[in-house]
């Protein structure tokens, strides 16, 4: 009897045993993303153009090992073989640069403080590139880690036994001023660098070591000259550096602000102050990752579909940046980087709506309601400040790009009921976008807008890229009309009405493509070739630029010739051969060898105007050719590699793109409250919303085969719209769809099932 409880009892224990071990080894959801995701880019071919960001959601400030030089908006590329620093970052794109930057270096042995000489060697085996912790052991034994808050990190460096022990802070390109406090182990200063920012903008630091200093000095004239010693310095491309002793294990606590330095400590104390030690940060880190991903829970699909989802959805909760601090009561305020003066309450900055009114923000106005109210205050707040909405902030206005997407962003929010922001407001300052050119680019006010309400198009070579800017101002003005109408304010209904289907225009019915047309009503350029890439096109072709009539689909169709028509030139668009022309470009930039690369016919995914296109089977009588489609792309050209884009991220929009449509959603139009069905990735995704509801997409039978919807229902009735509402997903419940590998090509046939279209909903 005694040996059959000891038995039992050995077995209970072993057992218990077990499971804990396998509840320790069970895999949190942040282990899923690799922030090497899309790093294998550059200037002349983007798997991603991104860098393995190290940051919390919407951060103020991200963190990244540094391998380019400094300015080089490829600050990371996966090929590079040494890192030269570990930078305080905020760039939103290579081709914007970045601003308020600063780095610090592990360097081992003798004092290296220039960039390139510092640089170690490094291998990717000996990497972990995750959210909330970044780890490297260079090849000359120094370990380098990092955990984030939204303002601050916390960093460890562990040194070798022999040999001295150095930490290099540089101040990067332009203006720093750094002052070294021995005997408070700590640095203090600010950096003054970037395109886009106002002269008075400052980013002040305050870097807190936990052991004492050795010794210390400053660097300047690109390291030729360092003055030990020294305990500050001020002017162009300044630095300062630390000696520990050797073995060194250090711990550092930065924090900063683009206030104040009293502010930039009181961040420091108010985020890092809980922590005291580097995993405690750690683990704060990975909780807040934890939760967020957990909002979107899948189930079924291998382990890759889920690293490739949770490390687009990753990405897609980076941009836009928090630019706001917050006082030692609570509330927010901030430095404008429009009139670079502090005012109370939030405001957020670099993002190009151009990119991301299309994916990102539909996506963020499902996960975060609360943010994005904030947000569309924070737009008109800017308005005012400036003159004129932001397009693409970097952190203020650059108007790169074209098109008045603000508006969308605001009409969207409105229509999925975030309203927390005066309509009349906004459409009196998009009246003012729409009839003014601003002192910026192409998307700074609106460009041509004379010949915009006298011919009703953008003329060809009166105004760059003239196509693309008459197909965005009737989209962006579609808005401007939805939003007086949702509101009752009839005079600016009436306005934009008018201009809202301008992009008939540009359409030419017997080539069946948009093309450039001059002043005086003629198509140019007269030997049209739709392959042929810019002028009056933006990054892209007519193949690709056709289907932006994101507001009037029904409308498309009838110009090119009614549905059968329209289906026969969508399936083309995914068939044609793959040939570039490079017309007004005059060579081959990156965007046209990654449709090459992707070979999907003329359908470039990598760069937004078509991102959409597959979904618009639904408007057509066919929609499970979108379903077919759309599960291709997501396999063919997404994945969790340093390959994983297929083209620039663009500020989450190109993500966005694959965890909308992973869901099985997407919004083809934003400013109206649909949501378009394509083809579920998993069998299960469960999306916990902000107000604690839960709403899921059941795909039975969910298979790479199984792409097919058969029969749909919508809490638990018969559903056969190819689209449902913004308010079907945030009441919560479940959208059950059967699957199979054989088409219904009845189901979401009928007129009542076709998505929006303002000229079959005016």
């Amino acid at each position: 009897m005694f040996l059959f409880y000891k038995k039992s009892f050995i077995k209970a224990v072993c057992f218990l045993l077990f499971c804990i071990t396998t509840h320790a080894q069970k895999k949190q959801l942040v282990d899923y993303v690799s922030t090497l995701q899309g790093t294998n880019s550059g200037w002349d071919l983007s798997y991603g153009n991104v860098y393995p960001t190290i940051a919390l959601p919407f951060p103020v400030h991200s963190w990244s090992p540094q391998t380019g030089k400094n300015g080089d908006g490829w600050k990371y590329t996966y090929k590079a073989t040494t890192i030269r620093g570990f930078q305080q970052v905020h760039q939103c794109s290579p081709w914007m640069g970045d601003y308020g930057v600063f780095s610090l270096m592990p360097v081992w042995g003798s004092l290296k403080v220039n960039e390139e000489e510092r640089a170690i060697p490094f291998r990717h085996a000996n990497e972990i590139a995750k959210p909330s912790y970044y780890k490297v052991r260079f090849d000359n034994g120094i370990v380098s880690e990092i955990t984030p808050t939204e303002r601050a990190a916390y960093m460890r460096f562990s040194f070798p036994k022999e040999g001295d022990a150095f930490l290099v802070f540089d101040g990067y390109t332009k203006f720093s001023s750094v002052t070294i406090v021995p005997e408070q182990k700590k640095l203090i200063g600010y950096v003054t660098n970037g395109t886009f920012i106002p002269k008075e903008f400052k980013n002040y630091f305050v870097i807190e070591f936990d052991q004492p200093f050795a010794g210390y000095g400053t660097w300047s004239n690109e390291g030729k000259t360092i003055t030990p010693k020294n305990s500050s310095a001020s002017g162009e491309k300044q630095g300062a550096f630390i000696r520990f002793k050797p073995g060194t294990v250090v711990q550092v606590r930065v924090s900063s602000s683009y206030i104040s330095p009293e502010q930039a400590a009181l961040n420091l104390k108010q985020e890092l102050g809980g922590f005291r030690k580097f995993e405690e940060a750690r683990q704060a880190a990975d909780k807040t990752w934890n939760t967020l991903l957990g909002r979107m829970k899948v189930e079924g699909g291998t382990e890759d579909d889920k690293a490739t989802f949770y490390s687009c959805l990753f990405r897609a909760n980076l941009f836009s940046h928090k630019f706001y601090d917050l006082k030692e009561d609570g509330s927010p305020y901030y430095f404008s980087p429009y009139d670079a003066k502090v005012h109370d309450g939030y405001m957020y900055t670099d993002n190009g709506f151009w990119d991301t009114f299309r994916a990102q923000f539909p996506l963020s106005n499902i996960l975060h309601p609360t943010m994005q109210g904030r947000y569309m205050q924070s737009l008109l707040d800017a308005q005012e400040q400036y003159g004129f909405f932001p397009t693409w902030s970097n952190p203020g206005m650059s108007g790169v790009m074209i098109g008045n997407h603000a508006i969308s962003l605001l009409t969207d929010a409105w229509m999925k009921g975030i309203r927390t922001f005066d309509p009349e407001k906004v459409l009196q300052a998009y009246f003012h976008e729409a009839t003014n050119k601003g002192p910026w680019g192409g998307s700074s006010g609106r460009e041509g807008h004379e010949y915009w309400f006298s011919l009703g198009y953008i003329p060809y070579k009166e105004v760059s890229e003239s196509g693309a800017k008459s197909l965005e101002y009737a989209y962006d003005d579609f808005c401007g009309y939805q939003l007086a109408k949702a509101t009752g304010n009839r005079f600016y209904e009436n306005i934009f009405a008018r201009q809202m289907f301008n992009y008939k225009n540009v359409f030419d019915t017997t080539v069946g493509f948009v093309r450039g047309r001059d002043k005086n009503g003629n198509w140019v350029p007269k030997d049209f070739d739709p392959v042929e890439w810019g002028d009056p096109f933006t990054e892209g072709n007519p193949w690709q630029w056709s289907w932006s009539v994101f507001h009037d689909i029904n409308g498309l169709m009838q110009l090119m010739g009614g549905k059968e028509r329209f289906n026969a030139k969508l399936d083309s668009l995914f068939t044609a051969p793959n040939t570039v022309k490079y017309g007004s470009y005059g060579h081959e930039i990156h965007e046209m060898k990654e449709m090459v690369l992707q070979d999907i016919g003329q359908y470039a995914h990598g760069n937004e105007p078509v991102q959409h296109a597959a979904y618009l089977y639904n408007y057509s009588g066919q929609p499970w050719k979108a379903q077919k489609q759309l599960r291709e792309i997501m396999r063919k050209i997404y994945n969790a590699t340093p390959d994983g884009f297929p083209g620039d991220e663009d500020q989450g929009e190109t993500s966005s793109w694959y965890v909308l449509s992973a869901l099985g959603l997407y919004a083809v139009c934003p400013g109206t409250d649909q949501y378009v069905i394509g083809s579920p990735m998993f069998n299960r995704i469960t999306i916990t919303l902000e107000n604690g509801k839960q709403f899921t997409v059941l795909a039975k039978n969910n298979s790479e085969k199984n792409v097919y919807i058969q029969s749909a229902k919508l809490n638990g009735k018969i559903y056969d719209r190819n689209w449902i509402t913004y308010a079907d997903i945030t009441n919560g419940g479940v959208l059950e769809l059967e699957m199979s590998a054989v088409p219904n090509k009845e189901r979401g046939t009928g007129p009542d099932a076709v998505p929006f279209s303002v000229s079959l909903n005016h």
